[in-house]
């Protein structure tokens, strides 16, 4: 029997895939959601077959203007109450915001902001009415510092943050959680899709997806606000709080700058 269903967003690959295949392993029905329809039927298919729970699929894009309104409609005449939802789903946009696309960067805002607030706004309602539920978000280490070169990424996922960790403090007393999770660099398709060739010195401090979904799962199982994957991301993350963003900016910037 399963233990409830979960909706995982960005779930084709990388963090998202990996969280999919661990909540599988702990018997969780899934919603998987994604833009490449293919490789969704192939993974919902594998996972069915190893952990012999019911694997759906959404494929759409929820950085298409409506596509979140979409994905809600779909779930929530098609599919049923959920029990879990992750928003992984996320992009980032690297190089000097004045001669990025505008277009390009409007979609990471889109599916950065726009759709986990409606996702979660929607969602929530009915897990606070049933006295449990469970979300997690997935953010950034940049959420703790301005980062030059992904300027408008690292305020996206601050934004992801900061509002999470709100809504974790007023969910108090009703069984849902909020755990917004921060990793730094991960073996995943994020530099590639930015268009950022990644320094060498970057492999050396590189989790992996497994990892990063593993640590995001037991905290959110256990209720936590949030979590930091890794001690160096950890440690990063306190520096920038707590040093001077005269200090800050600069020491972000030649480390993003690094390899470009």
């Amino acid at each position: 029997m399963a233990e409830g269903k979960a909706l995982i967003t960005g779930a084709s690959s990388g963090i998202g895939a990996a969280i999919a295949e661990q909540l599988a392993a702990r018997s969780y029905d899934l919603i998987l959601v994604a833009r490449r329809r293919e490789r969704l039927e192939e993974q919902a298919a594998a996972l069915a077959k190893r952990h012999g729970v019911d694997a759906k699929i959404v494929a759409l894009d929820l950085g298409a203007r409506g596509g979140a309104q979409a994905l809600v409609d779909e779930v929530t005449s098609t599919h049923g109450e959920v029990d879990i939802l992750v928003n992984n789903a996320g992009f980032g946009v690297y190089g000097y915001m004045a001669e990025a696309s505008i277009e390009r960067t409007l979609e990471m805002v889109e599916l950065n902001m726009t759709a986990v607030t409606l996702l979660t706004h929607t969602f929530v309602k009915p897990m606070v009415k049933r006295g449990r539920g469970r979300i997690l978000q997935i953010a950034s280490i940049g959420a703790y510092q301005p980062s030059p070169y992904y300027a408008v990424y690292s305020a996206t996922k601050s934004y992801v943050l900061s509002f999470s960790e709100a809504l974790h403090y007023e969910l108090r007393g009703t069984g849902v959680s909020v755990t917004t999770s921060c990793p730094g660099l991960t073996d995943t398709e994020f530099h590639s899709v930015a268009n950022h060739k990644k320094p060498a010195w970057m492999k050396a401090v590189t989790m992996s997806a497994d990892q990063v979904a593993a640590i995001s799962i037991r905290a959110m199982m256990k209720g936590k606000r949030t979590v930091i994957p890794g001690f160096v991301n950890w440690l990063s993350a306190v520096t920038a709080l707590r040093m001077p963003k005269f200090l800050v900016i600069p020491m972000a910037a030649r480390t993003m700058k690094g390899g470009g």
